[in-house]
């Protein structure tokens, strides 16, 4: 992922926060076996720690590609949208002249997969996953030994991924012009299509942080 200067994420916290705030689905990206196209998986994940926590079906091809190799790679892509070339539009440029752009907010891993297999493991992952996507406590107890998880628990693999590496971009056009910024976040909310209303959030959050950027 190619990154700019006025692209990056201004601290860790930056994409940390971001992924709190429920940006919690991704593509697990696979090598395989040479000679293969990667496979990739779209998916929940947990964060927990330095580690991305998976579960997916045993039937899943993907098993076979991690055990020929575990260095694999998760991305996450959110609050995107298409902004057209007239709004970037330089004073003294014809509006039609002007290039559009994609804005979108993205975090990248670079992780070495561990395969869990061992029940009570697996148990253990599957009850870290659901203290986040279901908190209230909203379901039966995850335990080997108990309905209705224990005899579903074969039928599936945890993953944990192990992170070596991450890559954050937001990218916003925040090596323009405050003021064209500011107009691009009043046109995505005014035209409120898709993510447009998340995007120019993400664009204003930028904009107070940053300002005019400074190389």
């Amino acid at each position: 992922m190619f990154i700019q200067p006025w692209d990056a994420a201004l601290d860790d916290a930056e994409w940390q926060t971001w992924l709190a705030e429920g940006h919690d689905f991704g593509l697990l990206s696979v090598n395989g076996r040479p000679g293969h196209a990667p496979i990739v998986v779209p998916t929940h994940f947990t964060v927990d720690g330095r580690t991305l926590l998976v579960h997916l079906a045993r039937p899943n091809p993907v098993w076979e590609a991690i055990e020929a190799d575990a260095n694999v790679a998760f991305a996450v892509t959110d609050d995107y949208a298409f902004i057209p070339g007239p709004w970037r539009a330089k004073p003294d440029v014809p509006p039609t002249d002007c290039v559009p752009t994609s804005y979108y907010a993205a975090v990248q891993f670079t992780c070495r997969a561990v395969i869990v297999d061992e029940p009570q493991a697996k148990a253990e992952l599957l009850r870290r996953q659901m203290a986040h996507f279901q908190p209230d406590g909203d379901h039966a107890p995850i335990a080997v030994d108990q309905p209705p998880y224990g005899r579903m628990l074969p039928g599936i693999r945890g993953l944990s991924l192990e992170v070596t590496d991450v890559r954050a971009k937001f990218k916003y056009d925040d090596h323009k012009p405050v003021e064209q910024r500011t107009d691009t976040v009043r046109r995505l909310t005014e035209r409120g299509q898709g993510l447009d209303v998340p995007t120019a959030v993400q664009q204003k959050r930028r904009l107070d942080r940053i300002g005019t950027w400074k190389a």
